[in-house]
């Protein structure tokens, strides 16, 4: 089990720690949380039975793990908005952010702060993690229709915002959670 075990953290770690990253907002509650997936891989991982992919396996694991997290809050909902409210996380940038350096870019990600909770998770196994549709079918526990059909609005949000921002009415909203 060590060497499957450091296979896959090897292979996912940093992806899984990204998606955390984006879920959560925070550095640190992401490291935490990469290392919750890990504990419950490593209970798990005889029960795995390939009907999946190694990588769509964790990303379940670690979409569950962020719910979960959500929920220990005193509010969950609360909670949700808070993660996602840049005013209330320190200012550090996000590591495409350092890399890239793009106005562009920077300005997605603020916008995909106006997104439901499930348009960002499709976002960001789709077009961050790199999944196909019928991979982020299987992580969320959805029909690919339901995939196609947020990322369609999710996209359509963006572009919205975008826009918005080019013309300088951007603003950051209060959006409901699903």
């Amino acid at each position: 089990m060590d060497s499957v075990f450091d296979e896959l953290y090897e292979k996912y770690h940093q992806e899984l720690f990204q998606f955390l990253f984006y879920m959560v907002r925070d550095k640190e509650q992401a490291e935490d949380l990469v290392q919750e997936v890990y504990m419950k891989v490593l209970r798990a991982y005889d029960r795995f039975e390939g009907r999946s992919s190694e990588k769509t396996w964790l990303l379940s694991i670690a979409k569950h793990v962020a719910i979960d997290f959500f929920r220990k809050q005193r509010s969950f909902r609360a909670k949700m908005m808070q993660a996602f409210d840049r005013s209330t996380q320190d200012n550090r940038p996000l590591p495409e952010e350092i890399a890239v350096q793009r106005e562009e870019i920077q300005l997605m990600y603020r916008c995909l702060e106006n997104c439901t909770i499930d348009q960002r998770l499709v976002v960001v196994l789709r077009f961050i993690q790199g999944l196909s549709v019928a991979e982020t079918a299987e992580t969320l526990g959805w029909t690919e229709s339901k995939v196609k059909t947020t990322q369609h609005r999710a996209l359509k949000r963006l572009k919205q915002q975008m826009e918005e921002a080019a013309k300088g009415g951007w603003h950051h909203e209060k959006i409901p959670m699903e």
